[in-house]
């Protein structure tokens, strides 16, 4: 950026949180330029992504509610924060002075020393993960004895060794489709493990679908969703797509991503239905989520499963609300939300902004894109859902597209084999729009075919919301 980033008013210093003086220009503790903190920037209204505003929805949106305690609305984030053009294929204005990073940094730090405020969800593991092997006893036959004729079996044996025909409730596995399924995983009938229920997923939901994977080289699938349909007080149809992403450096992970999606989920398909605005509804669902996953720290199980060292489960979130005239996204994270219209002539774009170091390296003016990105801390993450978070900031947008397309919900595991906004609307379907389903498998194998380094979840909403009814073909 050109201009120096205006000074912020912040009452810690965001190296050392040593306290600050009215004025101050540098910590007096560590020496920190205060100059590089960006400003808060003010709370933006509804944006078009092609850039003029159409005429107000005919919903008689109830005003949004104060959700900060402090007289504050729900922050929104403008279109012009984001990289990239707009879909009339203009570029975005440089953007304003980022909000102040929500976690203290030390950009000096050493290369491979995580700063502050910092969480990293790639931990240092193993390339493959072997999978877990069937008991050998279960499925291993004696050697026979050289010379000697095996014993024949008695008929009564033969018979009692045959397995039960399993209830309709229980689980059949997936190898011999015959024995049940035990409590530990197994088959009863030939003792292969089964496959677990989360290493691969997926739902549709009236217009919209989501599919999860666990990838080619994690050991589970850390990953989750949560898709479904409602209506708002005037009967208009309203879409709603949470997809979380466990980090993996904390504990349960796996229990974090899905306790978030189940809770910001049903938050925002209670709240809509009662004609709470979308974006104010994403708001709350982000804060209930956040609630659900602290929760899990004081569970005995996390005492049990864990050493001495434990860290608390912790997340990333991102959602997507589309109706009839308007798509309010909302993340804390650095999973992502793209805009792909149905005009694959007209640009796409993305609509969130990572909490992640690099992004706020970029955002503070201390690095250039590609330098920040080079780093091996730019994945790091600066937000996330958890009990040993920093202060939550849940951030939302709301945007009023002016043609149809598509939303894609996502995390990393799919936008790192597609990161630009151009490479993501190459990868979606020409009909994913028709065939959400369809579009989210292809998305998923694109990640695939690309390496599948990690858990691969998506979530395709087609906007404007189809009238109820209407589904994939």
């Amino acid at each position: 950026m050109s201009q120096m980033p205006q000074q912020a008013a912040v009452s810690k210093c965001p190296s050392c949180e040593e306290p600050l003086e009215p004025g101050d220009r540098f910590c007096g503790a560590c020496g920190y330029d205060l100059s590089v903190v960006p400003a808060r920037p003010e709370d933006s209204p509804t944006l078009a992504i092609h850039g003029v505003v159409p005429a107000p929805d005919d919903v008689d949106w109830p005003v949004a509610r104060d959700s900060d305690g402090h007289g504050h609305p729900a922050p929104v984030h403008a279109a012009a924060e984001l990289p990239g053009t707009d879909s009339g294929g203009s570029p975005l204005p440089p953007p304003p002075p980022a909000a102040p990073p929500s976690a203290p940094m030390a950009p000096a730090a050493p290369a491979g020393a995580p700063a502050p405020g910092v969480r990293f969800d790639r931990p240092g593991e193993p390339e493959e993960y072997p999978l877990q092997a069937p008991d050998p006893r279960l499925t291993a036959e004696p050697a026979p004895v050289p010379g000697q004729a095996p014993a024949p079996e008695p008929a009564a044996a033969s018979r009692q060794s045959a397995p039960a025909a399993p209830d309709a409730a229980e689980k059949v596995c997936v190898a011999c489709r015959a024995g049940r399924v035990d409590d530990d995983g197994y088959c009863e009938n030939c003792g292969h493990a089964q496959p677990r229920e989360r290493d691969h997923m997926e739902q549709e939901s009236g217009p919209i679908a989501a599919v999860s994977d666990r990838g080619l080289r994690h050991h589970r699938n850390e990953d989750a969703f949560s898709v479904g349909c409602t209506a708002l007080p005037d009967g208009a149809p309203a879409s709603v797509a949470i997809v979380c992403d466990g980090v993996s450096s904390a504990t349960r992970p796996d229990d974090a991503s899905l306790a978030a999606s189940r809770a910001a989920g049903e938050t925002l398909l209670g709240a809509l239905p009662r004609g709470t605005h979308p974006q104010q509804a994403m708001h709350d669902a982000i804060l209930a989520a956040s609630q659900a996953v602290n929760a899990l720290a004081d569970e005995p199980a996390t005492a049990r499963e864990q050493a001495p060292h434990q860290n608390a489960p912790a997340c990333t979130l991102v959602g997507a609300v589309v109706t009839a005239g308007l798509l309010v996204v909302g993340w804390v994270g650095d999973s992502r939300v793209y805009w792909v219209p149905a005009d694959r002539t007209t640009p796409p774009a993305r609509l969130t902004e990572d909490d992640s170091w690099a992004a706020q390296m970029v955002a503070a003016g201390l690095m250039n894109e590609a330098e920040a990105y080079a780093d091996e801390r730019a994945h790091a993450i600066t937000g996330w859902l958890g009990a040993d978070a920093y202060e939550l900031e849940p951030h939302t947008a709301s945007f009023k597209p002016d043609r149809p397309g598509v939303v894609v919900v996502c995390t990393d595991g799919l936008w790192n084999y597609a990161e630009s906004a151009e490479e993501m609307a190459e990868a979606v379907p020409l009909d994913a729009a028709a065939r959400p389903l369809h579009g989210a498998r292809v998305l998923v194998g694109h990640a695939l075919d690309g390496g599948g380094h990690d858990n691969v979840t998506v979530a395709l909403l087609p906007f404007p919301a189809p009238s109820q009814g209407a589904g994939s073909a």
